[in-house]
């Protein structure tokens, strides 16, 4: 069977993939949103602890035994406290400066950390196997649909949806979006500020090394894993309007399936088809498809 004359398989083949890319950009550019609409900070580290999410896994696996499972519960917990050290003795000195001074910070920390793990376990990448709990998959009819990356995806939006509800209908994310627009009121009624902004970060990093693990069974481990993201990232998070969380999460996934169709229709557009949807969008509205004009 065919449709526009493109084999089902290969056509739902594709969109699976579009569909698995959309759930890390979603998930990676929903890290990105909190910490810029929250923290006012451009993290240009979060490709980096992308990829010390997805190390952290390997490591836990190859040196002390510790499965997928536990992994999905350390390594977020793990690479989130490292990034509380960043905010605290780094990051918390740039928040009344221009977004540029954090941008470089954190662009010049993401090399750092890079480069680091590139000396020490060389640019080639290393296997992470799938959970047995997860090998195999199901015939679809029309496609085989594998279990872990059916996992992948709805893990994922489960965790976007869940963090834009705590953010958008809850009392904590109602005292976190005050904290940043009016701290000092927010003082007033005992809330520690400094602390909260802290545990925000920490909370962004973590999305991005959750997102390092389920996609260490995918893409193999790598140093350079989150260099190559973190632009389409970027792309992702300027289209759905910068500290937008519905907007991160939705332009994902969206984004996601659209590189995937462009792969059937027009493969030669299709690394390039994101960044031009991002110039397209912001020459009709700067501020993104969610975002506000400040």
């Amino acid at each position: 069977m065919e449709i526009f004359g493109i084999p089902t398989q290969a056509l739902f083949g594709q969109l699976l993939i579009g569909l698995i890319n959309g759930s890390f950009y979603a998930l990676l550019s929903l890290g990105l949103a909190v910490i810029f609409g929250l923290l006012n900070i451009i993290n240009f580290t979060h490709g980096a602890q992308y990829m010390l999410g997805a190390f952290c896994a390997y490591l836990l696996l190859n040196k002390l035994g510790v499965n997928y499972w536990w992994a999905l519960l350390i390594t977020p917990i793990a690479v989130g406290a490292s990034g509380i050290v960043i905010e605290r003795l780094m990051l918390r000195q740039l928040y009344k400066l221009d977004h540029l001074y954090g941008l470089l910070l954190t662009f010049g920390l993401a090399l750092i950390i890079e480069g680091l793990f590139r000396n020490e376990f060389g640019s080639s990448g290393q296997p992470y196997p799938i959970p047995s709990q997860l090998s195999g998959g199901r015939n679809l009819g029309f496609m085989f649909l594998p279990n872990y990356r059916a996992w992948v995806i709805v893990a994922s939006a489960i965790v976007c949806l869940g963090t834009w509800y705590i953010i958008e209908r809850t009392k904590l994310g109602a005292y976190l979006r005050a904290g940043t627009e009016n701290p000092q009121l927010v003082q007033a009624f005992g809330i520690n500020v400094p602390r909260m902004i802290t545990l925000t970060y920490g909370f962004g990093v973590g999305l991005a090394a959750l997102a390092g693990v389920m996609a260490a069974p995918i893409y193999q481990v790598s140093p350079q894993m989150g260099s190559s993201m973190i632009i389409v990232v970027f792309a992702v998070v300027v289209i759905g309007g910068m500290g937008s969380i519905l907007g991160s999460i939705l332009t994902g996934f969206g984004l996601g399936l659209i590189e995937g169709l462009t792969k059937v229709f027009y493969p030669e557009a299709s690394s390039t088809v994101i960044f031009v949807i991002m110039v397209i969008i912001l020459m009709i509205k700067p501020a993104g498809l969610f975002g506000t004009q400040k």
